[in-house]
């Protein structure tokens, strides 16, 4: 399908509101053209001249022939009344089609944007990170707009044609000479406005390019604002964004002068028109000089009538001209075949009772060779948590990907209870997954909205439930408007700590069967890691877990690790297995948690490596549940007697875990 092809498709959608525009736009013409003819001997009966309609065209014959009944007295007035008539109808039904052509777009530009917008909402995530945010907002909205205005034009086009037509044909009636030279003239207006009309494509492209780089540039400044401000990049970025705003203008500027052209051209070949007329149309009505003035001044005023509509014609040219490049770039983003769209399985996902099996998959980006994956083959049990780590580019986030279907793996198959996961229907499946990830999205909305959003018939208490669950529900009760809080854009209005724990919230109201959890902690500090951690231990508590971790401490209790390097597996197993094998686990928990492989003793003795490193993570762990509790207690975060009691005895635990672990490091050392 063409662009054009696309844009005839919505002027057939809606044939009714199509052909009562092309019907009363021809009624009009057809109201103008009596009218126009009547005016003629009206002002020459006013002005005193005798209308002799002997040796008169026969089209002039047919219009006043029922008027020839009428008593010389009257006559005058009834074509006066008759003028009045045809120019009300002739209103009222361009007001009519005026109606119906608004209503007519407002239609296509709806039914435009629901058609692009449900494209874009079962397109891949692929898409998204390959096309700029600005462009694809560029191009639901403006080009659209100007996509329905050209499909109007097009309306309009066929409108003004049939006028013409009707107005040509009057004239061709009236002399057939005179027309031949009023038709050269008009097509020497096309071709003299064809130069503008291709320069109007062109400059239309280049305003549409530069709209487009406008809007990408401004969405990602003021998306980074905190970024521009932290490294004082203001003036820097207000220059830029101004540099191509004035860029814009110069080319809106040029596009807009040069479609001012038409009306001056086209003023200057109807004048040699009128001239050329006068001119010959004496040598051709010398034997009719008794019906020269009548049959002159009528082919005049009709042609002066259809000039505007000959001069509309080459205005939606350049109309259409301009619009060309926005109807393209709307076309681009309203297909579907040039988009990755994940096909549909029919079969809805109901849970499941064995497990979740990577099998042998391998994945690579699309239009990438390089496999960030590698026959990978993994199993997770239903109600059990599988853990995966790694160094940086070792393939764990991609997991998190292909489980909900993101993305599907280049080759292999994820099977779920044995059946392959692209049976099933993409919206039960994913509704049956919860994700917290490390980058918490949460829509400028109230506090309410953004946790019931994947449940909104969620009931009162099951939001509060969930948001306690969450360790949400105390800070809540602290913003301004509690749940009716506005939490700003991506959640700009609350800490780090806070958006993980209304994305717990929003996991947990939702209930998912299956669990992923993308290094949900990552971003976080000490306490603010400790409060949301203790969430998520809530969270996938008999859950099927995915986690994806950075952090071994955040893992350890996960009943299978899976250890990745350069997409491929190397160990499975869990904390303790892993760490005695002595592989590539224990050097990634080894770097994390001690910083020296060994210390002498008494100057000859080396300290047993694994001891070490076992008592470091220990102490550290202890200190760090110690002064995450102290810290709570010293911000007065908590209000409660009985919570700032249980946090002191936490405390003081952490304390004498730690003297113990330091007694049996120590005896270890004797």
């Amino acid at each position: 399908m063409s662009s054009r092809e696309f844009l005839f498709k919505y002027l057939k959608k809606y044939p009714i509101p199509l052909i009562s525009n092309i019907i009363l736009g021809f009624s009009g013409a057809i109201f103008n053209g009596v009218n126009t003819a009547l005016i003629i001997p009206v002002v020459l009966q006013i002005v005193g001249q005798e209308v002799e309609l002997k040796g008169a065209p026969p089209a002039l014959k047919f219009i006043f022939a029922p008027f020839q009944g009428i008593p010389e007295q009257y006559r005058l007035g009834v074509m006066l009344a008759a003028i009045v008539l045809t120019i009300i109808l002739k209103e009222g039904v361009n007001y009519l089609r005026a109606i119906v052509a608004a209503a007519f777009k407002r239609r296509m530009t709806n039914s435009m944007k629901i058609d692009i917008m449900s494209t874009l909402l079962e397109t891949d995530i692929d898409f998204y990170s390959k096309n700029k945010l600005g462009d694809i907002t560029k191009r639901l909205g403006g080009d659209t707009t100007q996509t329905t205005t050209a499909i109007n034009s097009y309306v309009d086009l066929t409108i003004y044609l049939i006028t013409s037509f009707f107005f040509l044909s009057f004239l061709v009636s009236l002399s057939w000479q005179l027309t031949v030279i009023s038709t050269l003239m008009i097509v020497m207006v096309a071709v003299v406005n064809q130069g503008v009309v291709k320069r109007s494509k062109k400059l239309g492209k280049e305003v549409s390019n530069q709209q487009r780089m406008y809007s990408i540039k401004v969405l990602e400044v003021l998306g980074g604002i905190r970024l521009v401000k932290s490294v004082g990049n203001e003036q820097q970025e207000f220059s830029l964004i101004k540099k191509m705003m004035l860029k814009l203008e110069k080319f809106n500027f040029l596009a807009q002068s040069n479609s001012a052209l038409i009306k001056p051209l086209s003023e200057i070949t109807n004048i040699f028109t009128v001239i050329s007329i006068l001119l010959v149309g004496r040598a051709f009505f010398s034997s009719q000089l008794e019906s020269l003035s009548a049959i002159l001044l009528t082919y005049l005023f009709v042609l002066f009538r259809m000039m505007p509509v000959v001069n509309s014609i080459n205005g939606v040219r350049n109309t259409l001209a301009k619009a060309s490049a926005s109807v393209d770039f709307a076309y681009d983003i309203w297909r579907r075949d040039n988009k990755p769209i994940m096909t549909q399985g029919i079969v809805p996902f109901n849970g499941f009772q064995d497990k979740i099996h990577f099998k042998e998959i391998s994945f690579a980006y699309p239009g990438h060779n390089h496999l960030v994956i590698k026959k990978a083959d993994l199993v997770l049990p239903r109600g059990k948590s599988l853990a995966l780590v790694g160094s940086s580019g070792a393939g764990k986030s991609t997991f998190a990907d292909l489980l909900p279907r993101f993305y599907d793996p280049t080759e292999g198959s994820i099977l779920i209870d044995g059946r392959d996961i692209r049976e099933f229907e993409l919206r039960s499946l994913r509704k049956s997954m919860g994700i917290v990830s490390q980058t918490t999205f949460l829509f400028n909305d109230t506090v309410r909205n953004n946790i019931i959003y994947a449940r909104p018939d969620a009931a009162e208490d099951e939001m509060v439930t969930a948001a306690k669950q969450a360790n949400a529900y105390d800070f809540i009760m602290q913003l301004p408007k509690q749940w009716e809080t506005e939490v700003g854009d991506r959640g700009v209005m609350l800490s780090g700590g806070q958006r993980q724990r209304l994305a717990i919230a929003r996991a947990l109201l939702q209930d998912p069967d299956i669990l992923i959890l993308d290094e949900a902690t990552s971003a976080l500090d000490t306490v603010s890691e400790r409060i949301v951690q203790e969430a998520i231990d809530h969270l996938s508590r008999d859950r099927t877990t995915l986690v994806i971790a950075h952090r071994l401490s955040t893992i350890q209790n996960a009943d299978q690790i899976a250890v990745l390097d350069k997409g491929q597996v190397m160990e499975v197993g869990n904390h303790q297995e892993l760490l005695e094998q002595k592989g590539l686990y224990h050097r990634l928990h080894s770097m994390q948690f001690s910083e020296t492989e060994a210390s002498e003793t008494t100057g000859q003795q080396r300290i047993d490596y694994q001891t070490l490193s076992k008592a470091s993570y220990e102490a550290r762990t202890q200190l760090n549940s110690m002064i995450g509790s102290l810290r709570l207690l010293a911000d007065e975060i908590v209000d409660t007697p009985e919570e700032q009691l249980e946090l002191t005895e936490e405390a003081y635990r952490s304390a004498i875990n730690l003297l113990r672990t330091f007694e049996v490091f120590e005896n270890k050392l004797r």
